[in-house]
């Protein structure tokens, strides 16, 4: 969303502290507006720590034009519009977001997940697919074969001889992988990563659930992360099936390419040979350049031989992967930063995350007990009498639960009611594997409680921080001034064509041309060319020479002899007008400061005079915005009345 705020960056920092007295300083017909707020925005843009009489006294100006322009905004029923209802609530939610987290939980997810960016792990598993709700039975189920097998290893049977044997069954409902590659934090989702990082090389993970099913993973590996690598290659391209002998020709190819590799050369650098030579299509036509990549990402043959590489540039002997043959060049390498540098990066994948629900789920906790949270269990049990099948299929109907209308749980000021659960489950109720109606029930109640905890605290939001208070109001003021100035001030100037001609007209001294010359400039390659030139230049009235004739004359060899440029000229725009006499005639030939020589025929003068309106728009529509917002501000101060308190103005610290 774009950020739709005026009065010079007035809605962007730190707040003011709120004193319990907090006097009014301006009022607007019968809105008050407080010390506080004024004092707010004031220090977000004033960072001299000492506070002066006179920037105060001219932002106060300021702030009663933005607080005049939103009056007149509230006025107009602006803030009641749909979409301004929306935008608003928009902000709104990306403000709360921040208030909504255990901070402290977020904090520590932020520094688990670098210590884990410094270690790479390997891995495979054995997976039993379940659907994330699928019936207690068939979790149990699945994590109870998982631990017999678990305990068949380590009893020293051979894992991948497990494995192989169950997809040996053809029973879907198994997925071995022996050998995932190397991975690291972000990878995997987080309850994988969580039992790989806490398992030992060598050992086998107890079953862990993820939304695919139950796991156990074999780790066989850990190692120092390598971090990630760009790179380009070049490829030739052996197909499956292909004979020996073709495989040994297309090495015998690739050794060939990489002698004739020279960086120096514009035609034999890696890129070009790259971009002549490549099977690999998708890469060729950038010179061999490939996505930047880490563990995982690429075959175990081409990603070890990447990394290898020591320094940016060295390039590799052939490597064969599946695919075919390779040279590859490194570009460079990316290794982890220090903590303080990846923090914000790490902190944006943390929230997009599933591992955000634990700084979720404690943050929840936190505020049932803050607000002495209480839940009454039998009237949550009353809905296992009213709910059916229909629930499992995503179809029941709420009218079943007409009658049920007591209260379920108490959260500080507020209770919440059966019918508040009934409308939750017939609006979230979806198709389910799970036919256990009352686990379904647990499970929406869950997820409502969670929603109902989250919705009180969004609500006390305001009168808990007055610093998300201030800005919420901010936010709001800003999208009213936004549309209003854009329809009294900016969109105006662009469309009201009469009244910028008539505002050019009243002003069209402040768009002056300064005096000019019509010149030709004509840029030789020597003196020698330049004399030629000048010569054929002065005789081109009598002989009827044209700029095509004299080019066509000059440029018999080479392209770069002479060119002309043709166009009107003020002072400071091209050395060779500045250097030429404003006459009109043919000047001197000059040496230029690239060392070609070059002569000016001026062809006419012209005085100064006022700049066209198609000339100078863009200033004159800026210009007129400025007048129009001024006639605006006029207008706005005899159209309301308003007190304002300068003497309060002592009061800000």
């Amino acid at each position: 969303m774009k950020v739709k705020f005026i009065l010079l960056g007035l809605l962007l920092a730190g707040f003011a502290a709120f004193s319990q007295k907090d006097p009014t300083i301006l009022k607007i017909e019968n809105k008050e507006v407080k010390l506080s707020e004024f004092e707010s925005i004031y220090k977000k843009n004033n960072n001299n720590p000492t506070v002066d009489r006179k920037d105060l006294e001219e932002y106060l100006d300021l702030f009663i034009n933005f607080k005049l322009k939103v009056h007149d905004a509230e006025k107009l029923g602006m803030d009641t519009t749909k979409a301004f209802i929306e935008e608003l609530e928009g902000y709104r939610k990306q403000l709360t977001q921040p208030y909504l987290t255990d901070k402290d939980v977020s904090e520590e997810l932020i520094k688990e997940a670098y210590e884990r960016m410094k270690q790479e792990i390997r891995a495979g598993h054995i997976l039993i697919k379940l659907s994330p709700d699928a019936p207690a039975k068939d979790t149990l189920e699945a994590y109870n074969e998982l631990l017999k097998i678990r305990k068949r290893v380590k009893n020293g049977e051979s894992f991948d001889a497990i494995g192989a044997s169950l997809t040996e069954t053809k029973n879907d409902k198994y997925i071995y992988d022996k050998d995932l590659g190397y991975y690291t934090a972000f990878y995997m989702v987080y309850p994988f990563e969580n039992a790989s990082y806490n398992t030992k090389v060598g050992d086998v993970s107890m079953p862990v659930r993820t939304r695919f099913g139950y796991h156990i993973i074999n780790v066989i590996d850990k190692r120092p992360a390598r971090g990630e690598i760009k790179a380009a290659h070049i490829m030739i391209r052996t197909p499956e099936g292909s004979t020996k002998e073709e495989i040994e020709k297309a090495k015998e190819k690739l050794l060939e390419i990489r002698s004739k590799i020279d960086e120096s050369s514009e035609e034999n650098n890696f890129a070009a040979l790259a971009q002549k030579f490549s099977d690999d299509k998708g890469s060729s036509f950038k010179g061999g350049e490939l996505p930047p990549f880490g563990p995982g990402k690429m075959v175990q043959e081409f990603e070890d031989a990447t990394f290898a590489l020591k320094n940016d540039g060295d390039v590799s002997e052939p490597i064969k992967t599946p695919y075919g043959w390779h040279l590859i060049k490194r570009i460079n390498l990316k290794t982890l930063g220090t903590f303080e540098d990846t923090y914000n990066e790490i902190k944006v994948k943390v929230q997009r995350d599933t591992r955000s629900s634990k700084s979720k789920e404690s943050f929840i906790n936190k505020i049932k007990k803050e607000y002495d949270f209480k839940e009454i269990a039998k009237e949550k049990a009353d809905f296992y009498k009213v709910v059916d099948k229909d629930l499992a299929e995503g179809a029941w109907l709420l009218s079943k639960a007409s009658k049920l209308n007591a209260t379920m749980a108490k959260i500080g000021d507020k209770e919440i009611n059966q019918q508040d659960f009934a409308k939750y489950l017939s609006a979230k109720q979806v198709k389910s594997a799970n036919k256990d109606l009352k686990a379904l029930v647990d499970n929406y109640y869950e997820d409502f409680i969670d929603e109902q905890v989250i919705a009180y605290e969004e609500s006390k939001l305001a009168e808990k921080y007055p610093e998300y208070r201030m800005l919420l109001q901010e936010y709001r003021d800003g999208i009213l001034l936004f549309e209003l100035t854009d329809e009294k001030v900016w969109s105006k100037a662009i469309k009201d064509t009469v009244g910028l001609k008539e505002y050019y007209e009243a002003n069209k001294s402040n768009y002056m041309w300064p005096e000019r010359v019509e010149a030709i400039v004509y840029n030789c390659e020597n003196e020698k060319i330049a004399k030629q030139v000048k010569k054929m230049v002065k005789k081109k009235a009598k002989k009827g020479y044209t700029k095509e004739d004299i080019l066509k004359a000059i440029n018999t060899d080479s392209q770069l002899y002479l060119t002309i440029e043709e166009n009107t000229y003020s002072k400071g725009e091209n050395e060779v007008v500045d250097m030429a006499e404003w006459n009109v005639r043919v000047s001197d030939i000059v040496k230029r400061k690239d060392n070609r020589y070059a002569f000016a025929e001026i062809t006419k003068k012209l005085p100064a005079q006022p700049k066209q309106i198609s000339e100078a728009r863009g200033l004159i529509t800026s210009d007129y915005q400025n007048y129009l917002e001024k006639e605006w501000i006029k207008e706005l101060k005899s159209k309301y009345k308003y007190e304002v308190k300068k003497d309060l103005l002592d009061l800000v610290k």
